[in-house]
């Protein structure tokens, strides 16, 4: 199973049935939150608020499955269990495994698609074996959860940009994915109003590797898919550096005064990719 959503993935919390159509409405995927979005004595509403938009043969959703997340909660919990209780009466297939920190939890989790979020120091430590389990279709993290697990305070600095450790972890998650053939999905954006700090970190995201980029609030949306979609001009240089790559029919050639190899039109192609046109 394959990851396919994004780039801008959306957060609703799972007790909050009205806003589901509307967050589905506006993203490329919904995240349905049963975690942190929802408080401990509301999580068995939360499932039964879920169920409630099934027919009575638990098959017809108003929430369409291909693009639709259930965000679990932690493996080893007693709402982990009433979790995978409640999914085996729904259509979905994808869920995302809050703070996941073991290859071993992932098995508990077999035949589903699962988006492993590695948001503990331990998750992070062995994001590569989690990538590794043949039912994890991608990977992300969180800085939050994360600096919480250190004994730390914040993730970000003064200025608005990530501590060392938490770029530290970005990276680690971003190339245990990718060195595994797996998605990686960036972290949440939590200051809502700055849509400039968050254009800036998409646009990171997207030149580094990552695939997607989840969102809190649905005015996120629009900016996270402007970010991934690469412009015309972008579109245009990519098709004619492989046009000429075509034509010249060697492994290293010449294009406008620059040495052309097969790293730089691997960077064509992706921006033909996330265009849509390859």
């Amino acid at each position: 199973m394959s990851f396919l959503m994004g780039p801008a993935l959306l957060f609703c919390p799972a007790d909050r049935p009205e806003r589901y159509q509307k967050a589905a409405g506006r993203a490329d995927a919904v995240i349905l939150d049963l975690e942190d979005a929802v408080a401990p004595a509301d999580k068995q509403r939360a499932r039964g608020a879920i169920l409630a938009q099934l027919d009575s043969a638990g098959d017809a959703p108003e929430l369409d499955p291909s693009r639709t997340i259930i965000r679990i909660n932690p493996a080893g919990t007693e709402e982990f269990e009433k979790d995978l209780h409640f999914l085996k009466h729904t259509p979905y297939r994808h869920v995302m495994l809050a703070k996941a920190e073991s290859a071993a939890q992932l098995r508990e989790l077999e035949g589903y698609g699962v988006i492993a979020l590695c948001e503990t120091a331990a998750g992070i430590v062995n994001a590569a074996a989690i990538a590794a389990e043949p039912n994890v279709v991608a990977l992300m993290w969180g800085a939050e959860d994360l600096l919480a697990s250190l004994g730390g305070t914040a993730s970000r600095d003064d200025d608005g940009g990530y501590r060392a450790v938490a770029l530290h972890a970005r990276s680690t998650v971003l190339l245990a994915a990718r060195a595994l053939g797996k998605e990686a999905i960036d972290s949440v954006y939590v200051n809502i109003p700055d849509l400039d700090g968050l254009a800036a970190e998409a646009r990171d995201a997207a030149a580094s590797g990552f695939g997607s980029k989840a969102c809190i609030h649905p005015n996120q949306v629009a900016t996270v898919r402007a970010a991934y979609a690469p412009s015309e001009s972008d579109v245009a240089a990519a098709r004619e550096l492989l046009d000429a790559a075509a034509a010249a029919g060697t492994g290293v050639f010449q294009f406008q005064g620059k040495m052309i190899d097969g790293p730089i039109l691997k960077h064509a192609e992706s921006t033909l990719r996330r265009a849509g046109r390859r």
